[in-house]
């Protein structure tokens, strides 16, 4: 089971990388400008974000076993030289005195195969890359995971505000962080400070309230709106009423769910074989589980790490408390959507 060391290394990595994302998005007209490339500032923000987390990582705990998102290939390419300087500039916001040869060496620290080893953290450096560009919700999101779970998440959700009244449409100048080991709860925080004082979230064993608040993706590229909306009407049907969604891109939908502001997270299937990528639930899943939520599969499945970088033994995803949780799998299962 992870120690404080790994908690305390992996919100330092989180914090700084979450800072640096956020200078990036701060200025993405400059970086598509040095660039020329209209996505350059995410794919920019990615790479500082993936080598300031390995870097702090590999710092405080020596050698490590990193499943991550991105390799260095693009930025050793010399005709993206523009690319790399402009990631070189970003990261030097965290650690002064890197090099591209530093950062090219950092970013592929995270090329590890997670089949050869049993235990591995695993990051998604920027989640939700459309709400980055859009200037609203994406994640830093880091997970340890051992044999088949993920026991140790850590989600800096920079723009994502503590106060449920404030809209998730504008960037929050302090943002959130969560982090959570297994059997031992989670805590959140503001994403701006490593060692910002964190309170306990209250576990989530209560029942919904009269109508329930999905949260769902800005668009419909993960997930099947129209199948989602099926559930919601079944659910309807049954006495529980749903209320408009909390719409935002990445694993800050995790993170509402756990915190109770939202009451259920689905990703239903767009297309047979699709897989989902461990770094996009890791960290997420963990953090939703302490707080007392049910994360599954579509089939009720739990959640299995174990198979190197897909979820090849799941199919979509529930995240929800329990009652939510057990309504949502029968509505899934009676209209036939598994």
């Amino acid at each position: 089971m992870p120690d404080a060391r790994f908690v305390d290394a992996a919100r330092e990595a989180v914090c700084l990388a979450s800072s640096v994302c956020r200078s990036v998005q701060a200025r993405l007209d400059e970086v598509r400008a040095i660039t020329k490339d209209d996505r350059s500032p995410v794919t920019v923000a990615d790479f500082a974000s993936q080598a300031v987390v390995a870097k702090v990582l590999s710092e405080r705990l020596g050698e490590i076993v990193l499943v991550a998102e991105e390799n260095s290939a693009f930025l050793r390419d010399p005709a993206h030289a523009a690319h790399l300087d402009a990631v070189v500039s970003a990261v030097r916001e965290a650690w002064p005195d890197a090099t591209p040869d530093l950062v090219l060496s950092a970013i592929d620290v995270g090329a590890a195969d997670p089949a050869e080893h049993a235990s591995f953290w695993t990051l998604d450096p920027i989640d939700g890359t459309k709400g980055f560009l859009r200037n609203q919700q994406y994640a830093v999101a880091l997970g340890y995971v051992e044999r088949d779970a993920a026991t140790l998440g850590v989600m800096g959700c920079p723009n994502l505000p503590l106060d449920f009244s404030a809209s998730v449409d504008v960037p929050d100048p302090r943002g959130s962080l969560y982090f959570a080991v297994k059997h031992e709860g989670v805590w959140e925080t503001t994403c701006d400070a490593a060692t910002a004082d964190a309170h306990r979230l209250s576990h989530l064993d209560r029942d919904p309230r009269d109508s329930i608040v999905p949260t769902a993706s800005v668009e419909a590229a993960h997930t099947s709106h129209s199948d989602t909306d099926r559930v919601l009407e079944y659910l309807a049907a049954k006495g529980v009423p749903s209320e408009d969604p909390l719409r935002m891109d990445s694993q800050a939908k995790y993170a509402v769910v756990a915190r109770g502001q939202a009451d259920v997270y689905l990703r239903l299937p767009t297309k047979p074989g699709y897989v989902e990528r461990i770094w996009d639930h890791a960290a997420g899943s963990a953090i939703a589980n302490e707080a007392g939520c049910f994360v599954t599969d579509i089939h009720g499945n739990d959640l299995d790490f174990s198979r190197g970088r897909g979820l090849e033994r799941n199919r979509g995803i529930v995240c929800a408390p329990a009652r939510v949780h057990a309504l949502v799998l029968e509505a899934i299962k009676h209209l036939n959507l598994a």
